[in-house]
């Protein structure tokens, strides 16, 4: 259990760190101050403004009134987590920590390493959270650090194009024997004639199984995601579904006229009003239909881990607009109308989409990107569907 003055001595490190600025700037008997007067006299030090002053003090009011006791602390801690279920950071602009996330890293740090596991388990966003900070800004002699047990995931490698190609020359080749094989018999002088005419067929066959090659992979890179309309939502409502347990029905806002309804299997993970006033990410050019007679309008992407035991919608940056579409850099493309089920789309695309060892979502490694950033997950190396 860390002391108040002890949780001080974090805070100045941490954002000396943070800004870096000399710790001695901040003479030894200023401890006694609190942590915004700290925090102001830091700022002061470093020649730049308060930026987002009411946001960051609201984050250092957090900081000095959270609880020195271990037992005490658990409910502020749960609260943190539903403030970060919808975000990546504390304050700021998509990925980039700011001031208020290194005062609460600091002050909660001690408190979170003497959890016990069991408690652990329910602060996913807070951990994920706390694993981001400690890497990003690289607190190395200053906090002990957190140890995460992260899911192995390797993203699927699509072979299909590789065996068609070679079943394809298999095939070609065996074809250009037999025709070699029939026309060899009767006689050497006409095995002679037959002979120059039989290599002189090889060389069409080969060139017309070039072609065919080229077609099948073509066919599969047709299958790009910029077919799919991948949006930023905010949930609006949601509800349990009236006839399946496993089942949650939302409102989602993609800056429509109207919003859409969209159905998710998301029941065992949360609650409705945890669901409520969440920003998610969307594709919304599936075609509607209904789950067990409630119409559904979209298809919310969530991260999970092996099994799974861990679902959760991916967190678009707090920067993203709502109803602004997903980009992937270096493909371009218009999205389909509607998707269309017997071609398999979104079957082809989604063994591609994962979240990398940062939490990132990714289409074959790329980000998914809005204007506030990528979007991401607290679950690192997981499946995306």
């Amino acid at each position: 259990m860390a002391s108040a003055d002890s949780r001080k001595k974090s805070v100045v490190l941490a954002l000396c760190k943070y800004l870096s600025l000399d710790p001695s700037v901040v003479p030894a008997e200023s401890l006694d101050s609190d942590i915004k007067s700290l925090y102001l006299k830091i700022k002061e030090a470093s020649g730049h403004g308060v930026d987002n002053t009411d946001e960051v003090l609201k984050w250092v009011s957090f900081a000095e009134a959270f609880p020195v006791a271990n037992d005490a602390c658990f409910e502020n801690l749960k609260r943190l987590n539903d403030e970060l279920s919808g975000k990546s950071v504390v304050l700021g602009n998509g990925l980039k920590p700011s001031e208020a996330d290194v005062i609460v890293y600091s002050v909660i740090h001690s408190s979170l390493v003497n959890l016990s596991d069991t408690n652990k388990e329910k602060l996913s966003h807070v951990l994920r959270w706390m694993d981001y900070i400690q890497n990003k800004q690289e607190f190395v002699g200053l906090f002990e650090k957190i140890l995460l047990q992260k899911p192995g995931f390797e993203p699927p490698v699509t072979k299909a194009v590789g065996v068609l190609e070679a079943d394809l020359k298999s095939k070609t080749d065996q074809s250009i024997k037999n025709v070699s094989k029939s026309e060899t018999e009767p006689s050497k002088d006409k095995n002679k004639a037959e002979g120059k005419a039989t290599a002189a067929d090889k060389e069409p066959n080969k060139a017309k199984a070039k072609p065919a090659e080229k077609e099948v992979a073509g066919k599969e890179n047709e299958v790009s995601v910029s077919l799919l309309n991948i949006q930023v939502g905010l949930i609006r409502k949601a509800w349990k579904h009236p006839s399946a347990d496993s089942l949650l029905v939302e409102e989602i806002d993609v800056g429509e006229a109207k919003v859409r309804q969209v159905v998710s299997g998301l029941a065992k993970y949360f609650s409705p009003d945890e669901l409520t006033n969440r920003r998610v990410v969307l594709i919304t050019n599936v075609k509607p239909g209904k789950l067990r007679d409630v119409v559904s309008e979209g298809l919310v992407l969530c991260a999970s881990n092996e099994g799974p035991t861990v679902v959760e919608p991916l967190i678009p940056p707090e920067g993203a607009k709502i109803g602004e579409r997903i980009s992937f850099t270096g493909i371009d493309g218009k999205p389909e109308d509607v998707l269309n089920p017997k071609k398999k789309q979104l079957e082809k695309i989604t063994p591609h989409l994962f979240t990398d060892d940062k939490g990132v979502a990714t289409f074959k490694g790329i980000p998914f990107m809005t204007s506030g950033g990528p979007c991401t997950s607290s679950i690192p190396r997981a499946t995306i569907k």
